[in-house]
């Protein structure tokens, strides 16, 4: 009877094992699913900049209509709108159309990205993008790591980041130097703590989501999604204080 028993809680114990180590191996496979998809994003931003501004750079006409035309303003705030039909439709949206409005919003950025090649050094702009990385990859990992519950600091970074957009808009009237620092200051800092609170809600979301196919391939394009632009805007954001202009 002893040795039944004996046999019956070491099987216990060894289903809870086994079940442990599955959810570790399908956390991982998630999360790096995500990071794939936000690395290949970044790699179609970096592509479409350097083309776009390759070619304007060699053809003044279409320069012009890029960067001098009401075109503009088109372009800058298109990857908004993808944006925004992400966050909004991602659930009425079919897995493989959500994919496409991806790759399309991250080659749309890096048309709208291409100015800086016109502003800062190629080589400025090289050593922001592995200072961004090593940033991004540290705080990220902190995020994935931690204990603590970042969800106050979260909602904190929103609000402030609701509040730099504000500052934004109301500097390009002000055209003030010292708003237009302060206002680079505080974006890197908030994109710096939005980057560990966007891990740590990835990393609990899967939680909620595990088995669920489609959710997960959902949760894997936003979530790429949300790192994506956090890292692009801290790059920015850095660029204002590393980048030499040309």
């Amino acid at each position: 009877m002893a040795d039944n028993r004996e046999n019956q809680v070491r099987q216990g114990f060894g289903s809870t094992t086994h079940q442990g180590v599955e959810y570790d191996a399908g956390l991982r496979s998630y999360m790096l699913g995500i990071y794939n998809y936000m690395a290949l994003a970044l790699a179609v931003t970096g592509v479409a900049a350097l083309g776009t501004a390759y070619f304007a750079a060699t053809n003044p006409s279409v320069a012009q209509a890029l960067y001098g035309s009401p075109l503009r303003y088109v372009i800058m705030f298109a990857p908004l709108a993808f944006v925004m039909v992400l966050s909004f439709g991602i659930q009425k949206l079919r897995t493989a159309t959500a994919q496409l409005l991806f790759w399309a919003f991250s080659a749309v950025m890096g048309v709208s990205m291409s100015w800086i090649f016109m502003v800062f050094t190629g080589s400025s702009i090289v050593q922001t993008f592995f200072v961004t990385a090593a940033a991004f990859g540290g705080l990220s990992i902190y995020g994935y790591t931690t204990k603590r519950n970042l969800s106050g600091m979260g909602s904190f970074m929103v609000m402030g980041l609701i509040g730099i957009i504000i500052a934004s808009v109301v500097n390009i009237f002000l055209a003030s130097p010292a708003m237009h620092f302060a206002i680079s200051v505080l974006g890197v800092l908030i994109f710096a703590g939005l980057t560990a609170w966007d891990t740590q809600r990835l990393k609990n979301q899967y939680d909620i989501i595990a088995g669920n196919g489609e959710a997960m391939a959902r949760a894997t394009i936003m979530g790429a999604l949300s790192l994506y632009l956090d890292f692009i805007n801290m790059f920015m954001f850095l660029l204002q204080f590393l980048g030499n202009r040309e």
